[in-house]
């Protein structure tokens, strides 16, 4: 037994490879890791690693986060530059007792003394993006933050081992040092291979307002099925966060529990995600909310084909 959970389109190809990893009993920590790399180096997903959506000041800080949930170690970066694969120093850094989250200059001289790969993470796309919402600000009344898909995973092996991990450039144009959910503990990532693991993405500064994660995690392991700790978890922090606030941002959250079974809540339209199990190869599914709950199903080629195209289509500076 043995499964990969993703948020987002973009983790497929990543939980592909995992997959023969996992089916030929290979450890929950390099399935996931290796599932991550593959979202950060694809210059296309502009919300994670390479060719990720700069901040305000046209500069890449990436978060990430890597737990065991065997011995719970927990490895964190953010606010980090010039590196690849941000997800890879976060596991490094999980083998540390202390000092095992680290950002900005900390995490890069870490990073560096530790034989990690210096890149420079800003693409010429990236640039359009930026230049072209530069512009759109100034001539429209429209929030410069959008496109923060955190890639979030969670993870289990036929060892019952289990992990969770993120990975994300944050919020586009966000200010200088911004850190969302991402890289803390208990609210974009969670996993306790005696329960199960769960991990977010959305507005990280709505989503940290209910350590959501964690309650899931928490939920589950009061006995709650993957899919119904999901919505409870995302329905009451919506409700929550509009009684007191007047609105919610974007929740959404996947989870799997140490038997394989998963589940996914969100309180938006147009949420997808993508899941491998020993049963079934990895099939990219579509949410929609229907009377507060969450009805899952699988994308078609032509939503598929839409999703690559728009994502490739040639850029252009306005």
């Amino acid at each position: 037994m043995w499964g990969i959970i993703a948020t987002w389109r973009m983790a497929v190809e990543g939980i592909s490879e995992a997959s023969h990893i996992l089916e030929n009993n290979g450890d929950a920590g390099d399935a996931i890791e290796t599932a991550i790399q593959a979202v950060e180096d694809f210059e296309y997903y502009k919300s994670v690693g390479y060719g990720g959506l700069p901040n305000e000041e046209m500069e890449v800080e990436l978060d990430a986060a890597y737990m065991d949930g065997d011995t719970l170690d927990i490895g964190a970066v953010a606010a980090i530059k010039d590196f690849a694969n941000p997800v890879s120093i976060a596991r490094r850094l999980s083998r540390e007792r202390v000092n095992c989250m680290l950002v900005g200059e900390g995490a890069e001289k870490f990073a560096h003394k530790e034989g990690f790969e210096r890149k420079n993470m800003l693409t010429s796309r990236a640039k359009i993006h930026y230049k072209n919402r530069l512009k759109e600000v100034q001539q429209q009344d429209i929030k410069p933050y959008s496109g923060h898909d955190t890639v979030g995973m969670v993870c289990l092996d036929t060892k019952g081992k289990m992990t969770s991990a993120t990975s994300t450039s944050g919020l586009f144009m966000k200010k200088k040092g911004r850190v969302g959910d991402s890289p803390i503990c208990g609210s974009g990532f969670y996993v306790d291979s005696q329960v199960g693991g769960a991990s977010a993405t959305g507005l990280g500064e709505d989503l940290m307002k209910g350590c959501i994660s964690y309650e899931i995690v928490r939920l589950m392991k009061e006995g709650m099925h993957p899919q119904e700790a999901c919505e409870k978890a995302v329905n009451e922090l919506d409700k929550k966060l509009k009684a007191r606030r007047g609105k919610a941002g974007d929740l959404s959250l996947i989870a799997m529990n140490n038997k394989g079974e998963w589940g996914v809540a969100t309180n938006i339209e147009g949420f997808s995600f993508a899941v491998a199990t020993a049963s079934q190869p990895p099939i990219v599914y579509l949410t929609k909310v229907v009377d507060g709950r969450c009805i899952h199903e699988v994308a078609s080629q032509e939503w598929l084909d839409q999703y690559m195209k728009t994502r490739m289509a040639p850029l252009e500076e306005k």
